[in-house]
């Protein structure tokens, strides 16, 4: 005799995580990135402004973000982090980014791609520091 499971259906969304040093901000959106399902960032969740972007105020940001995709039929996301970047920003991502994607995926939520988004410059405005760089 064979069993038959029941497979549910995945509904896909995606998690943009903008993690710098001082702050994290989770935003979900439906998989063509236009519309808001949920949005959080360590400031709302935390009351001092040095634990904006702290691994523990991402998790937070993160539980509140991902309570809210649950409830709109949200099952699955696509997780896409970003750092600040530029030409002057660090290129890898704050202490929050891995905290947050941990967060998510113990909620239930099940996580697809993991991308990096982080804006690289093309070589347009010329590096802060002066001639002899940053003198320390």
């Amino acid at each position: 005799m064979k069993k038959e499971y029941k497979t549910r259906q995945l509904r896909w969304g995606i998690a943009h995580i903008y993690s710098s040093y001082n702050n994290t901000i989770i935003h979900i959106t439906d998989v063509t990135g236009t519309e808001t399902i949920a949005i959080s960032s360590g400031g709302q969740v935390v009351k001092s402004d040095r634990m904006e972007g702290s691994p523990t105020a991402a998790m937070a940001a993160a539980k509140k973000v991902g309570e809210i995709a649950k409830e709109k039929g949200i099952t699955g996301l696509h997780v896409k982090v970003k750092a600040p970047g530029g030409h002057n920003g660090p290129m890898n991502a704050g202490p929050g980014a891995q905290a947050a994607i941990r967060a998510i995926s113990r909620m239930g939520l099940k996580i697809g791609i993991i991308e990096d988004v982080t804006p690289v410059p093309h070589d347009g405005c010329r590096k802060k520091g002066g001639r002899r760089g940053r003198r320390v």
